[in-house]
């Protein structure tokens, strides 16, 4: 009887209170954001529908009716690189009825921050994905309005990075001093005084000191550094900011 009754009001909800409506098509858009040699890189494949086949895009794909977005976002992201649970925020919803000239379709914007490296084999034979430096962006043929979304999660990594320790998401697990002030300075777009910038971020006490050296930098080695996740959970909860 409840289930019948509940069937029914249920019904009459969708008949009643939104009839005459109709629903949109949605989708998520996903800036997916890594960090290769000495710059900032986003990957984007070649777009396969006319009238823009051949462009750019960024990879995205339609929510279904038993997934959330953020499930939505982050199944898009395995389906393109193969990796699991990384790091994801969502950025902005773009509703602009023209946005797409063939149908209305509303979609939520989502940035990734993930290592280049381990997606590399699965990108050579599918999407015909490619990892771009962020200074060549301005300068490609890019679908719809996939440039300001990539301008807005830009902005909103920008703005994030200075006061929470997620560039660390771009970096293997160890990492030079010299390869974290290159990532820094490659997503807040402007040069960092080495001396000052190694400074700050060792006084933090965030990074574990690796005895293990990069060979090949000089002739003494740029030590490892890790790091230390669990310790920065600690400060955090005594009250510890991060600012760079």
């Amino acid at each position: 009887m409840t289930n019948a009754t509940t069937a029914h009001n249920h019904n009459g909800f969708s008949a009643g209170y939104h009839a005459g409506e109709k629903s949109l098509l949605n989708s998520v858009d996903c800036v997916i954001f890594g960090f290769w040699g000495k710059e900032l890189h986003v990957l984007l494949h070649r777009f396969p529908y006319e009238p823009y086949v051949g462009d750019w895009a960024l990879l995205g794909g339609f929510v279904l009716p038993n997934v959330s977005l953020d499930e939505a976002a982050q199944q898009t992201v395995e389906r393109l690189t193969g990796l699991e649970n990384v790091y994801m925020e969502q950025v902005y919803t773009f509703g602009n009825p023209f946005r797409v000239p063939t149908d209305r379709i509303i979609t939520t914007c989502y940035y990734a921050l993930l290592e280049v490296e381990p997606t590399l084999p699965k990108l050579s034979t599918q999407y015909g994905a490619t990892w771009l430096p962020i200074s060549e962006v301005p300068n490609l043929d890019v679908v719809y309005d996939h440039p300001l979304m990539f301008q807005k999660a830009l902005e909103q990594l920008r703005r994030k990075v200075r006061y929470q320790p997620i560039g660390f998401e771009l970096l293997a697990e160890k990492f030079t001093m010299l390869e974290l002030r290159n990532l820094y300075e490659s997503i807040l777009g402007r040069p960092l005084d080495k001396r000052n910038f190694s400074k700050k971020i060792l006084k933090m006490n965030l990074l574990q000191k690796l005895k293990e050296k990069q060979k090949g930098t000089s002739r003494r080695g740029a030590h490892f550094f890790r790091f230390d996740e669990n310790r920065y959970q600690e400060l955090a909860a005594a009250g510890f900011l991060f600012e760079v």
